[in-house]
């Protein structure tokens, strides 16, 4: 699909943070959406919405009340204006309790997400129902420097220094191999990384306290992640199952753009957890991006 380069192009407006704009907004999906009758005009925030523009579709990934207020006013004025997405729709995604419900409800055969529970306050620890290790993350996932701030806990003593509130999520040990499906309107690709290394019993019964992620690399002498042909062998997650989850979390969710962590459960070959949902994930990690982005655009500027 492509704009008739004839008449005018589509104008999508956007709004995002200083750090996505620079990771996204990069020169070759200018190049490549404006020779396809896209073109992308960056929006001032701090000014009304229905003084700028005009606008075909707006994309966003700013979260403060000031912007949403600003959104607010514009729909109201432009009903049928395409805003992508939902600041209501997005906010299921910024706490790790509410993100992972709506996979449960899906009910798809051989998924499911890790067992996990919330962490308030200190005595919530006293009496876990829950096996180590386990990962300690955020309550709160707004894409903040904060949110990504995570441990692997060997042990309830672990848990002592990380800041409240947290999930604690168990553990399951996926060959070290993590699948990213990533989602953008109809579109969807899912590609395979390295993820943290399988914990054997042994490992586990010299570990203590809690690991960072950003010294998880402690945990890769004995090989973390999967390497070479390992990673290689690890299969995709069907296409069948993949499809599944994508439809049911776009329905669930109603958002157009996000993306999915995926695990292959060691223990049951066939046992798929979905383990987090990202909001406007780093799509220009996918090869051939700025077409993808360019095909969604387009078919949301052209159903209006």
């Amino acid at each position: 699909m492509s704009n008739d380069l004839s008449s005018k192009p589509y104008q999508v407006g956007y709004a995002l943070t200083p750090e996505k704009e620079k990771t996204f907004i990069l020169p070759s999906l200018l190049s490549h959406a404006s020779q396809n009758g896209v073109s992308l005009l960056k929006i001032d925030p701090s000014k009304p919405l229905i003084q700028q523009g005009p606008f075909d579709c707006i994309l966003h990934k700013l979260y403060d009340s000031d912007w949403k207020q600003n959104l607010e006013d514009f729909a109201s004025q432009n009903p049928n204006i395409p805003i992508i997405d939902s600041p209501d729709s997005i906010e299921i995604l910024h706490s790790r309790i509410s993100m992972l419900e709506t996979v449960s409800k899906l009910k798809i055969n051989n998924t499911g997400v890790p067992n996990q529970i919330t962490i308030n306050e200190v005595t919530d620890w006293e009496n876990l129902e829950i096996n180590f290790p386990s990962i300690a993350k955020p309550l709160d996932a707004d894409g903040s420097e904060t949110s990504h701030k995570m441990h692997l806990v060997f042990e309830k003593d672990g848990l002592k220094n990380i800041p409240l509130p947290f999930v604690l999520q168990e553990f399951v040990n996926h060959g070290g191999v993590i699948f990213k499906v990533y989602v953008a309107g109809k579109y969807s690709r899912c590609v395979k990384r390295k993820s943290l290394p399988d914990i054997s019993e042994e490992k586990l019964m010299i570990s203590r306290g809690a690991l960072p992620f950003s010294q998880i690399s402690n945990l890769t002498a004995a090989g973390g992640g999967a390497e070479g042909c390992e990673f290689e062998k690890m299969e995709i997650p069907p296409e069948n199952l993949v499809k599944k989850l994508v439809e049911g979390l776009k329905e669930e969710l109603r958002l157009n753009l996000f993306n999915f962590d995926v695990i292959r459960d060691v223990k049951s070959r066939d046992d798929y957890l979905v383990i987090d949902i990202n909001y406007f994930p780093g799509y220009a990690k996918m090869l051939d991006f700025e077409s993808v982005i360019t095909e969604f655009l387009l078919d949301v500027c052209s159903k209006r």
